[in-house]
C-alpha cells in the first residue's frame, strides 16, 4: 500500500531532533509498515495428519440428476487452454493417469458449488458433464471405486481425473501420488458390476486358435509346453468359469493371414486339430 512520496516523508521526518517529531515519524512508520501486503506463500496440498480408515466410505451410487447451472459452461479456459463439455457421458470411457487432491481444497466450494470434502467420493474431470457418475480402476492392482463427478480439473500435465483423498486410497495409490486408471461412465441405476458386464459382452472379441481341451491342468500345461517351441505367439491355458471345468490351449491372438499355416503345422508336428475361438 506504499504510495509515491511516502518513503521520502518517512525519511525526511526521522531527521528531526525533537522528541515529538522522533515519535510521530515512528507512528507513521507503524501504520505504512501494517499497510504493507506481504503474500504468504501457497499451503501444500495432502492427507490428513494421520492415515484415516477409509474402508467404510461407500461407493457413490448413480442415480438420475439434473446438470447444474454451475460448473457446466461450454467452452471455458483455464490457463489459456479452452475446454469443452460434453453434452452427456453416456458410453464414456477413457485411460491414463489419475490424482488426487486433499487438505488444500477440502472445504472449499467446487466447480458446481457444493463443499469439497476429502472423505467422500467424488472427482474432478474437464469434459464429462456435471454431475456425472463414473467406475474409475486402478489398472495396476485391478481395485475399482465408483464416484461422482462435481468439479473441473485436474489442470496439470496428462491427467485425465482428480480424486478425493478417500477414493485414492480405497485405490491404494494415496503415497504414489498417481495411478493409470481406466474411466467408465455409468447410467442412473447402474451398478459397477453390472458395467463390467456390459463391458464384457460389448468388447471386441480377438481369434484364437484352441488346440486343445482337457479335464487335467497337467495335460494343458503340458501340451502348451510343446506348441511354445512351435510358434513364437503366445501360448496360454484358460480355465473354464463356473460350472465349466475344462482347461483349454489357446494360441494366439492371431491375424487372419496366419490361421491356415498354423493350423497346417500343429495338424504335421503335433497331430492336433485346431480350431478357431474367439474371446
Amino acid at each position: 500500500m506504499n504510495r509515491p512520496g511516502e518513503g521520502a516523508l518517512i525519511q525526511q521526518t526521522t531527521v528531526s531532533a525533537t522528541p515529538s517529531a522522533r515519535s510521530g515519524a515512528l507512528a507513521l512508520l507503524l501504520f505504512l509498515s501494517a499497510c504493507v501486503s506481504v503474500d504468504k506463500p501457497e499451503p501444500r496440498d495432502g492427507g490428513p495428519e494421520r492415515p484415516v480408515d477409509v474402508s467404510g466410505v461407500k461407493d457413490a451410487v448413480p442415480r438420475q440428476e439434473p446438470r447444474t447451472r454451475a460448473g457446466n459452461a461450454s467452452p471455458y479456459t483455464v490457463f489459456g487452454k479452452e475446454y469443452h463439455v460434453l453434452r452427456s457421458s453416456r458410453g464414456f470411457r477413457q485411460t491414463g493417469v489419475a490424482s488426487w487432491y486433499g487438505t488444500k481444497f477440502h472445504g472449499r466450494t467446487t466447480a458446481n458449488g457444493e463443499i469439497y470434502d476429502m472423505f467422500a467420493m467424488t472427482a474432478a474431470h474437464k469434459s464429462l458433464p456435471i454431475p456425472s457418475y463414473v467406475k474409475v480402476t486402478n489398472l495396476d492392482n485391478g481395485r475399482s471405486v465408483v464416484v461422482r463427478v462435481n468439479d473441473r480439473g485436474p489442470f496439470h500435465g496428462d491427467r485425465i481425473i482428480d480424486l478425493t483423498y478417500a477414493a485414492a486410497a480405497k485405490l491404494d495409490f494415496v503415497d504414489r501420488g498417481i495411478a493409470t486408471v481406466e474411466v467408465v461412465a455409468l447410467e442412473p441405476g447402474q451398478s459397477a458390476a453390472q458395467a463390467a458386464a456390459i463391458e464384457a459382452d460389448t468388447a471386441v472379441k480377438e481369434p484364437f486358435l484352441q488346440a486343445g481341451a482337457f479335464g487335467s491342468k497337467s495335460a494343458a500345461l503340458a501340451l502348451r509346453q510343446r506348441l511354445s517351441q512351435l510358434t513364437t505367439l503366445p501360448v496360454t491355458v484358460k480355465k473354464g468359469r463356473g460350472g465349466d471345468l475344462l482347461y483349454r490351449v489357446h494360441i494366439g491372438p492371431v491375424d487372419d493371414s496366419q490361421i491356415a499355416e498354423l493350423k497346417s503345422l500343429l495338424q504335421r508336428r503335433q497331430q492336433v486339430s485346431a480350431h478357431v475361438v474367439y474371446r
